[in-house]
């Protein structure tokens, strides 16, 4: 759907500040055309998006752009608790730590630098302790059942 891929330019561009026609139609999975074509309506539609010409060009928006609304719907403090450390055995044992600390890396790009400042000092400091105490290094096995049935399904 388009407006789905013009939220989704929108939202890449903010996080990764530029990038080119190529990469942003290969990660959404349409013709360098269509981006183009999406890029002039974001900016008919009054969005400050810019194309810089050249080696190391690509699209971007405009520096002093800053939405009154987040496209992602967090307030600030559901992204403060979305940055809570996990349990590190469960993810370890689920194979989902990369994954979980690129998450963590795309949040903290969504705060204001106060509130990242405040985030990354919690993450610092704040430890949760969730073993008990008969730990185990070995994965559960049960609980690679439940994410081979959850994410097949």
């Amino acid at each position: 759907m388009r407006a789905d891929r013009l939220i989704s330019i929108i939202m890449l561009l903010q996080l990764h500040k530029s990038m080119t026609a190529k990469d942003l139609a290969e990660r959404l999975e349409v013709s360098i055309r269509t981006i183009q074509r999406d890029m002039e309506a974001l900016s008919t539609a009054g969005l400050p998006v810019v194309a810089d010409r050249g080696t190391g060009g690509g699209w971007r928006l405009l520096d002093d752009y800053n939405p009154r609304t987040l496209l992602n719907g967090l307030s600030e403090q559901e992204r403060l608790l979305l940055l809570l450390p996990p349990p590190p055995n469960v993810l370890r044992d689920l194979g989902l730590e990369s994954v979980a600390q690129m998450a963590s890396h795309k949040l903290l790009n969504t705060l204001p630098a106060p509130a990242r400042e405040k985030a990354r000092a919690m993450q610092q400091w704040l430890h949760i302790d969730t073993t008990g105490w008969r730990h185990s290094e070995s994965p559960s096995a049960t609980l690679s059942l439940f994410q081979e049935s959850i994410f097949l399904s």
